[in-house]
């Protein structure tokens, strides 16, 4: 039984998403201890602070299930140099009402992938500025900013390059170390 499970949260909501792929590829290289359980965004209300007292069924188990978690992964795609709205739903629909946010504490590791040269850096920054308001200590090291290109993927889904998997197993580890050291 593991002793971590982890909240991985991604901010697309395409079918065939690349950082969808990249997150279970991701999950794969989590040790026996860590769990990981990939949280459903795409049907929550639009947050409206009218409902704050009344949260959709959606928001509550979304609010649950981050309560729950002992740490976070945000696997985000970049909209326009920024995350994508989906997410920022979220992560406002799970911060209300002001006081009883499930964010607070969970310590958190944010990467994603893109076909733009720079990767979704800017995506990252907005989301730590996010991450930080709502008091999540978020890893700052490695950065993971992926260009995916043909042939990132293979045909069942793995990263086909050994190097980047390398790469990523690295980046998991010390966030299994972050983990360990910051989960409540």
């Amino acid at each position: 039984m593991s002793q971590y499970q982890i909240a991985v949260i991604v901010g697309s909501l395409r079918r065939d998403s690349i950082n969808r792929k990249l997150a279970n590829a991701l999950i794969k290289l989590g040790p026996a201890d860590f769990s990981f359980k990939l949280l459903e965004i795409g049907d929550l209300p639009l947050y409206n602070q009218d409902d704050d007292n009344n949260q959709a069924q959606s928001v509550v188990r979304l609010k649950s299930e981050v309560s729950a978690a002992a740490g976070l992964i945000f696997v985000t795609p970049e909209y326009n140099r920024s995350i994508p709205g989906v997410l920022k739903n979220a992560l406002d629909n799970a911060s209300r009402p002001y006081g009883t946010s499930a964010w607070t504490g969970k310590p958190a590791g944010i990467l994603g992938a893109s076909i733009g040269q720079i990767g979704t850096a800017l995506a990252q920054q907005h989301l730590r500025n996010a991450l930080s308001y709502l008091d999540v200590p978020t890893m700052g090291q490695p950065e993971v900013f992926i260009q995916v290109k043909e042939g990132f993927f293979d045909a069942a889904g793995d990263i086909s390059t050994p190097d980047t998997v390398k790469f990523l197993q690295g980046w998991m580890d010390r966030y299994v170390q972050w983990v360990k050291r910051h989960a409540q």
